[in-house]
């Protein structure tokens, strides 16, 4: 990860502005005057109440390895005017973090709009150049692990759900941000295999619709046999235990064998041969009711006589919900007629260009769904392309420093800060309290007043009966305080 992060979030990952701004510093000597800025975002995405903040381990990581090579300093001598003193240069040449304090919300808390989840401090211009690297590694990160507790939360805690977007994703980072942050949001499994190596998140997939289409004829699959788990020394013909099969389901369903496709028995045969103990084909290349279930229940139908668990199957077209109904129906009729046990336990997963609002639509109606692969919607966003976090100076050299706009909604709250979590009797969370770092904590069973953000002016009276602080220190002296990044 540290190799990792490096590679993808190095120094020069930033705005010239930063640079030309830290060198404006540096030139009036003001470079290491103490400085605040805090990390927040104006507005709770995708219209809804909340937003799950993550990004953290990537923002330490980068704090942790800030350092500009000589290759760094040479290219940003060629960018920056040619009457930039020469000893800015080696300044940089000498620049880390190890004068930066960074406090946080942990990893994956739930949070809200306005209020401060990061506090960085330090010597005003390392602080300012962190602004658009800090930005990038949380913003999106932010937003696709909300994204995914949203589909989560539309989901119901029994499907499980399969991240899949990275051929949607905006670039191979994308990709691997989208892979690791929908995994704290709540998605079980990804597609997404370097994301896997990388993160250890659990790694599913099996086959495409162009693997059924690339066979045509029984001819192809290739062995042909396959030994039973019983230690049978003996391979068995599989095709004709297979075909034995097909003709008693078209039998017990009353199919036309004439409609089934050979081309995708070939390739359910082929696949199943080579992982007979995690069979889960795609079954509408075709059609489902006429070829892709009949040919699916005969393959499973063989490794079960075989000693073999097949896994399930995929729907990826069509009405999902009826489709999985209608599978269920044959499993549950296969392991009456034909004692086949294994069939009660087929999971079926459902995979097609699903949305937050077709996944809600999933609990409406019927359907057998047991995992639902999520892709475009999920990775891109698609309701909300950016979370809109910001980062601003709240106070330098002590004193608080406030940005006052033409728009009051771009208006900051000066001072430095804490930010604490209001609980209720019972336990649950009703309010986050921000006020001035020099101000004392709140106390438990002791009313308070205070003034809800983007309300009138009138102060409202609370009491908590518990109160902590949604802020850490997580990297002081250059170091990450691993102790502090769980909540």
């Amino acid at each position: 990860m540290p190799r990792s992060i490096r590679e993808r979030a190095p120094p020069l990952l930033t705005d010239l502005y930063q640079f030309t701004m830290a060198y404006a510093y540096w030139r009036a000597g003001r470079h290491q005057e103490p400085a605040v800025f805090e990390l927040f975002f104006r507005d709770n995405p995708f219209g809804g109440g909340f937003s799950l903040f993550a990004g953290l381990h990537d923002c330490l990581l980068f704090l942790r390895s800030f350092r500009f090579t000589d290759e760094d300093v040479e290219f940003l001598r060629s960018v920056l005017p040619p009457a930039t003193d020469p000893a800015f240069f080696q300044f940089l040449r000498g620049l880390d973090c190890s004068g930066v304090t960074l406090r946080s919300v942990p990893e994956g808390t739930v949070v809200f709009a306005r209020v401060p989840l990061m506090e960085v401090a330090g010597p005003l211009a390392v602080v300012q150049l962190l602004e658009t690297s800090l930005l990038c590694l949380v913003n999106y990160a932010s937003l696709v692990c909300s994204n995914a507790a949203r589909f989560r939360l539309a989901a119901g805690p029994r499907r499980k759900l399969l991240e899949m977007g990275l051929r949607r994703a905006q670039g191979p980072d994308g990709g691997l941000t989208a892979s690791r942050y929908t995994h704290i949001g709540g998605f079980d499994l990804t597609s997404n295999v370097q994301a896997g190596f990388l993160f250890g998140i659990p790694v599913a997939g099996t086959m495409a619709h162009s693997y059924v289409t690339s066979f045509t004829s029984l001819e192809e699959v290739w062995p042909q046999t396959l030994v039973a788990v019983s230690g049978d020394p003996d391979p068995v013909d599989i095709i004709s235990l297979t075909k034995g099969w097909l003709s008693r389901v078209c039998e017990l369903l009353g199919a036309e064998p004439g409609k089934i496709r050979e081309g995708e028995l070939a390739a359910f045969l082929s696949y199943a041969i080579s992982y007979p103990q995690n069979f889960l084909p795609v079954i509408d290349s075709y059609s489902v009711g006429c070829s892709g279930l009949l040919n699916f229940c005969a393959v499973a139908l063989a490794l079960c006589e075989l000693g073999y668990r097949p896994v399930g199957v995929r729907l990826d077209s069509g009405d999902l919900c009826r489709q999985s109904v209608d599978v269920r129906r044959v499993f549950r009729l296969c392991s009456e007629h034909f004692s086949i046990s294994a069939f009660d336990s087929l999971i079926i997963v459902g995979t097609n260009n699903i949305s937050e609002q077709s996944m809600a639509e999933l609990n409406k109606k019927e359907n057998q769904i047991d995992v639902v692969g999520v892709g475009t919607h999920l990775v891109t966003c698609t309701k909300q392309p950016s979370l809109g976090c910001v980062y601003k100076l709240v106070e330098v050299r002590g004193r608080p420093r406030m940005k006052i706009s033409e728009d009051p909604q771009k208006s900051t709250v000066p001072g430095r800060k804490s930010v604490y979590r209001l609980l209720d009797a019972d336990g649950h969370p009703f309010l986050d309290l921000a006020c001035l770092a020099v101000e004392s904590p709140p106390e438990a069973g002791v009313s308070l007043r205070c003034f809800p953000l983007g309300c009138d002016d009138s102060p409202v009276s609370v009491t908590p009966a518990q109160a902590t602080c949604l802020r850490q220190d997580v990297f002081t002296k250059g170091q990450v305080r691993r102790d502090r990044l769980t909540t």
